[in-house]
């Protein structure tokens, strides 16, 4: 099948949109717990309708300050309540909000900010404003400056003390499907970030549509823990989505506490980026540790794989339905008490998550649904249901919108959820917007006679060795990164005789790996330093079983041949990796040119 339509769109009025779903849940449930923040060793829940009037006070406060309807307001801060607070405010009087990830560098703010015609921008803490203010001199449309934590808020609700709320009772009865309601720069794997235009009709239509098909995750009254950066569009998606269904969002205070605070909120489904359902299963295997517990474990997880290909066949053997029974109270309990105990499904996207891996996770009671999008998209295009679902595909398109396979492999998306273009870069627009409605995603992909979407690699990624062989990189990358030794890693070979790969460590399972071969130091800076000069040869044959596994899924020609261990890891500082931990190739290659051309003999 090259093109697949999905049907029973759900209407959207010309009325509808995120504003009116929070002022309109506002009256029906206005004791419902809608956000919540930890203080302390708890969670403290914000109900629906305190939820809205700080959004309306914040508005006022944003009219007073002289914010105009289509205005450009940039928030510029890490996930937490307050970013919420402020994306409702902004668009509950008609602005833009444009998000600015707080692992920007002052250059990458100053770009944003300026392209955009920001006239104003929110900071989450002093350390975030002056970076801002190291550019600001450059940026002379940005008016206003204000602080999270340094009395921005309370200075907003005192500016919109004497605005009378009919004022934001306009501005919301203004919004038009038309207008654009936020502005999310492309975090850029090569070149500038490009800023896609979010319509308010995009961000509705997409919300009715993925809602409608998860309604037993958005179900009023159920709960996720917010961890993912808010100035992706995943994120605020998922926002807009709870909001509008009524679903609690608990706020983590930061990944180094995800583990505890998943203990103490215990949502009801989360969502995240792959990498980490690979650290919860590669901290649950390396727990285990060595001999009888590691022999346990590694049966457990091929138990729980084959327990979940026979259940979605509808037919469990007696010895599986015994041997998991068992294991569930050894193995896949402890799991899913990690996730916090109520856990019955999670959504991950922005990369793909593995078969194995998702069959491991369904096995052990945590069905895990991958989706597929991209910013352009207004995140999810495809996703897999509770109730319609095939591991090891980014599932089917939402309702009313289409997939088509183009000749050369390129994914093709088109729906209500297409942005409207890149904000002031018609060049670009032109070569993504391709005609008839169309958004060409610069993926390869095929599609199932059922309608469920694959993706197999980037078009722009795609490796051709000197021999001709195009190679997909992702499908490599994606096995080798399943080991729990592995960090991050890069394969490489384009115009080369053959393929290979750069690798770097998790430090925090590389120091248990070492103290289990003997090795010891006090930084795992120094550790990684002394296994590459005392333990290279034990290093490499460990992560050699790593690329064995990558290998056996291709053939000769596309496997990797040689790999290199490198001594620090790809992070979002270098410049190595986009907020979203994906890959940044071209700086990489940049970075690590020597030890390529050193692969190669050259």
């Amino acid at each position: 099948m090259h093109e697949y339509t999905a049907p029973n769109s759900v209407e959207v009025a010309e009325d509808d949109n995120v504003i009116a779903a929070l002022l309109e849940n506002a009256k029906i449930a206005p004791n419902r717990p809608a956000l919540a923040y930890r203080e302390g060793d708890q969670f403290i829940d914000v109900s629906t309708a305190e939820f809205a009037s700080t959004v309306r006070e914040l508005a006022a406060g944003l009219i007073g300050l002289g914010i105009q309807p289509g205005d450009r307001v940039c928030i510029f801060m890490k996930t937490r309540i307050e970013f919420t607070y402020l994306d409702y405010a902004i668009w509950c009087v008609g602005a833009t909000t444009v998000t600015v990830y707080e692992t920007s560098s002052a250059e990458q703010v100053e770009w944003i900010v300026g392209d955009s015609g920001a006239v104003a921008i929110i900071c989450g803490n002093p350390d975030l404003r002056a970076r801002f203010e190291s550019v600001s001199e450059r940026t002379p449309d940005c008016r206003h400056v204000l602080t999270v934590g340094k009395g921005a808020l309370d200075g907003l609700r005192e500016g919109g003390a004497n605005i009378d709320q009919s004022a934001v009772d306009e501005r919301v009865a203004g919004i038009k499907h038309s207008d654009l309601a936020t502005l999310v720069y492309t975090s850029g794997t090569t070149g500038r970030p490009k800023g896609c235009m979010i319509t308010h009709g995009n961000l509705i239509w997409e919300v009715r549509q993925v809602v409608g098909m998860m309604g037993s995750l958005f179900e009023a009254g159920g709960s996720t823990l917010m961890f993912l950066p808010l100035a992706h569009i995943l994120a605020r998606v998922v926002q807009v989505g709870c909001v509008t269904r009524g679903v609690k969002i608990g706020f983590s205070s930061g990944l180094a506490q995800l583990v505890p605070e998943l203990s103490m909120f215990q949502p009801s489904w989360v969502f995240a980026v792959p990498r980490v359902f690979e650290k919860v299963y590669n901290t649950s295997q390396s727990k285990a540790g060595t001999g009888v517990q590691r022999k346990i474990f590694d049966r457990a997880v091929d138990v729980s794989v084959r327990y979940s290909k026979e259940s979605i066949a509808g037919n469990v053997s007696l010895p599986t339905k015994i041997q998991h029974g068992v294991f569930d109270r050894l193995v896949y309990s402890k799991l899913r008490a990690a996730f916090g105990g109520q856990l019955n499904f999670a959504i991950s996207g922005g990369a793909p998550l593995g078969e194995r891996l998702g069959h491991f996770f369904n096995g052990a009671g945590v069905l895990v649904l991958e989706g597929y999008g991209l910013t352009e998209t207004t995140a999810a295009a495809t996703i897999n249901t509770p109730d319609d679902f095939k591991i090891g595909s980014v599932g089917q398109p939402i309702p009313g919108s289409s997939v088509k396979i183009a000749e050369d492999g390129e994914v093709l998306l088109r729906g209500g959820m297409v942005f409207d273009g890149y904000w002031h870069n018609e060049t670009a627009t032109a070569e993504t917007l391709i005609g008839d409605g169309w958004f060409a995603t610069g993926d390869i992909g095929k599609i199932d006679d059922d309608g469920y979407l694959s993706i197999t690699g980037r078009k722009k990624e795609l490796i051709v060795t000197a021999a001709g062989k195009n190679v997909a990189p992702a499908v490599l990358e994606d096995f080798v990164r399943a080991h729990p030794l592995v960090s991050q890693v890069m394969v490489v070979g384009d115009q080369q005789p053959f393929i290979a790969a750069v690798v770097t460590l998790d430090a925090e399972e590389l120091t248990k790996w070492a103290d289990s071969v003997g090795a010891h130091s006090s930084a795992p800076s120094e550790l990684i330093r002394e296994l590459l000069e005392d333990d290279l040869d034990a290093l490499r044959a460990e992560i050699q079983t790593a690329i064995d596994n990558a290998n056996a899924q291709v053939s000769r020609a596309e496997s990797i041949r040689e790999f290199r261990i490198l001594s620090t890891d790809f992070t979002i500082e270098s410049g190595e990796l986009t907020p979203t931990m994906k890959l940044k190739r071209t700086i990489v290659m940049q970075n690590h040119a020597s030890v390529v051309q050193e692969i190669y003999g050259g």
